[in-house]
C-alpha cells in the first residue's frame, strides 16, 4: 500500500490575475503582494482553502496564507515592495501633480488616502479612480465635491466622492456655499455621517 500524503488533500482553483502598479493581485476581493518586477504581468494564482500561491510561465515565484472574512484586506511580504520604495514616490509625485492641477480640496483628499494605508502603495488603486472622476464630472465638480467631502467626513474615500457627485451634492453645495446656512436634504448621503458611505473603512 501506498503511505498516506504528510498533509490532507485540499481542492485547487485556479485562476489569472493581473499584478498592479501597487504590487498586488487581486483574487477573490482580496489582495496578496507579488515582487515588484512583474507589476503588468499576467501570472497563474492556485488557491486552495488554505494558501494562495502565484506562479509566473510556470514557475511559482510566491505564496500566502489565503485570506478569509471581510473583503479587501492585504497580504503584503515585505520582501515584494520595490527598494527605496521608488516605485512608490513616482507614483505619489504623478498623483499629487495630477490633484493638484485640480484643486486644493483634491489634493487634501489625495494626500490623505495615500497617508491612510499601512503599506502607502495599496492607496494607488483609489487614487487613480478618484482622480478619473474628473473626466467624467468635470475638474470643478471633482474639487468642489471632494471640499464638501472634507467638510464632513474625517477621512473620505473614492465611494465618499463618487456617490456625492453621483447624487449632484456638489453641485447644491456649489450653489448655496456662499450662504451662511445651509439648508439640506436629510436624504443626502453625506449627513448620514461616516460609515454610511464606508468611511470608517479603508
Amino acid at each position: 500500500m501506498m503511505p498516506l500524503p504528510p498533509e490532507p488533500f485540499e481542492l485547487s482553483e485556479w485562476k489569472m490575475a493581473t499584478v498592479q502598479m501597487n504590487y498586488h493581485i487581486q483574487v477573490n476581493k482580496m489582495n496578496y503582494s507579488v515582487p515588484y518586477e512583474y507589476v503588468g504581468k499576467r501570472v497563474e494564482v492556485r488557491q486552495t482553502n488554505s494558501i494562495v500561491e502565484i506562479y509566473y510561465k510556470g514557475t511559482r515565484i510566491c505564496s500566502h496564507a489565503r485570506l478569509h472574512g471581510r473583503a479587501n484586506q492585504y497580504s503584503t511580504n515585505n520582501d515584494h515592495m520595490p527598494e527605496n520604495h521608488k516605485l512608490f514616490e513616482w507614483n505619489k509625485e504623478r498623483f499629487e501633480k495630477w490633484a493638484k492641477g485640480i484643486g486644493k480640496n483634491t489634493y487634501e483628499v489625495i494626500h490623505r488616502l495615500i497617508s491612510r494605508y499601512k503599506v502607502e502603495e495599496q492607496s494607488y488603486k483609489s487614487c487613480i479612480s478618484l482622480l478619473k472622476l474628473s473626466d467624467k464630472y468635470s475638474a470643478e465638480r471633482l474639487e468642489n465635491a471632494c471640499q464638501l467631502a472634507l467638510e464632513h467626513i474625517t477621512q473620505p474615500s473614492f465611494k465618499n466622492i463618487r456617490l456625492i457627485l453621483e447624487s449632484g451634492q456638489d453641485i447644491e453645495y456649489k450653489n448655496n456655499k456662499n450662504r451662511k446656512q445651509v439648508e439640506v436634504d436629510t436624504s443626502h448621503a453625506y449627513v448620514r455621517g461616516e460609515e454610511y458611505y464606508g468611511g470608517n473603512k479603508k
